[in-house]
């Protein structure tokens, strides 16, 4: 089979290239798996694909539709195509009609419910959304990463049988997040071991709401630090809003740390094992796989009540969730600040919540679980089931 997605390692920077790339490691003893990606070159079961030279300085989204032809053109002798994001949805379509094999699709989030993301691709959101509509409707089964996630891809296209849409959530290896006892990468950045600090790693996005985080900080306890591993703003636009927002804070409390560059996984599990608490504060989350990367290093996770995310944080038991009204940001950002300073003010009762994090973390979202249940729907689906 074609496993088809934008992100792959070496090139991994969200939730989405995680998820295909540990769901790629299962998956390979258990199917003959071929993986086309974006970049250069070939080897080892992966074949990368790069937009056409003629495209170079174009709209992104076109620049994504040649990828998408070529990595369609490179799918003979497959049996079965699946493909990640928007950015790969297209490319299975046009596989699945050219070869006549089956395409399976996996939602990790949808165009109509990001708005925003006109503000990043001018026209060519347009273009993503056609590109996702087309290939959704199409498909011969779509994936959910979580219930909520389904109930949204039903409500946002609503012609698709709802016996197509399964849900498979995403995973972790809790082998590789886990607390890491050493201090090195914390030092490096200036944060102080000995002091509590607030945690966030995410991109600088309108969907990631860090503005709102932002906001809420000023009212983080004296002392709590916070540490931003924030980078890959959407526009130049919102990066500027992110840096005069840190900025403001760094002026009302010290101890507050901006990373902006994409950090090692080993730097990132380091600072997610320390963190009194990991927040969320994401406006639209299909599920949140960061949520599960800080579970599984025992660290409580703040976030809010959004899609997915209350499927993975259990509130109350492994962290604390935060309702979230468009209409009332203000509100949403009290009850940030509020979450936060409860878990800051007990660090016997935040220890508590990292711990049953992470066995629930290692108990429902292992990868070879999740490989084994996305096994079987192409199964089910060769079976015409």
């Amino acid at each position: 089979m074609g496993l088809l997605s934008r992100e792959y390692p070496p090139d991994v920077y969200g939730g989405a290239g995680v998820h295909v790339e540990f769901l790629a490691r299962e998956l390979r003893p258990l199917v003959d798996l071929e993986v086309h990606t974006w970049g250069e070159g070939a080897g080892d079961g992966v074949r990368r694909h790069r937009a056409w030279p003629a495209l170079d300085g174009a709209n992104d989204a076109l620049r994504t539709l040649s990828v998408d032809l070529s990595m369609a053109a490179a799918l003979e002798g497959r049996q079965l195509v699946h493909s990640h994001t928007w950015y790969t949805n297209l490319a299975g379509h046009l596989a699945a009609l050219h070869l006549g094999i089956p395409h399976v699709l996996t939602a990790h989030s949808l165009e109509p419910l990001r708005p925003w993301k006109a503000e990043q691709l001018g026209g060519g959101y347009a273009l993503s959304a056609w590109a996702e509509r087309t290939a959704i409707e199409a498909a011969d089964g779509v994936i959910a990463v979580s219930r909520a996630m389904r109930d949204d891809i039903l409500a946002c296209y609503p012609t698709l049988e709802p016996k197509r849409v399964r849900v498979v959530h995403n995973g972790i290896d809790v082998s590789l997040y886990q607390a890491d006892p050493g201090t090195d990468v914390l030092r490096r950045f200036g944060v102080d071991p000995n002091r509590p600090y607030v945690l966030f790693v995410g991109r600088i996005t309108r969907q990631k709401g860090v503005p709102h985080l932002l906001r809420a900080a000023h009212e983080l306890a004296k002392g709590v630090q916070l540490v931003l591993c924030a980078g890959a703003p959407d526009t130049p636009e919102i990066g500027r809003e992110f840096r005069e927002l840190v900025e403001e804070l760094k002026r009302s409390r010290d101890g507050v740390h901006w990373i902006p560059s994409m950090l090692p996984r080993s730097e990132v599990v380091q600072l997610l094992g320390h963190a009194t608490a990991f927040v969320c504060p994401s406006v639209y989350e299909p599920l949140g796989i960061v949520n599960l990367e800080a579970m599984a290093c025992g660290t409580a996770v703040v976030a809010s009540a959004v899609g997915g995310i209350p499927e993975v944080v259990a509130h109350g038991e492994t962290g604390l969730l935060v309702p979230y009204a468009e209409q009332d940001p203000e509100g949403f950002e009290r009850g940030l600040a509020e979450a936060l300073n409860t878990v800051v003010a007990d660090p016997g009762a935040a220890d508590r919540l990292g711990a049953a994090g992470r066995e629930r973390a290692s108990a429902e979202f292992g990868w070879d679980a999740i490989a084994r249940r996305t096994v079987g729907v192409y199964e089910e689906i060769l079976n015409g089931a």
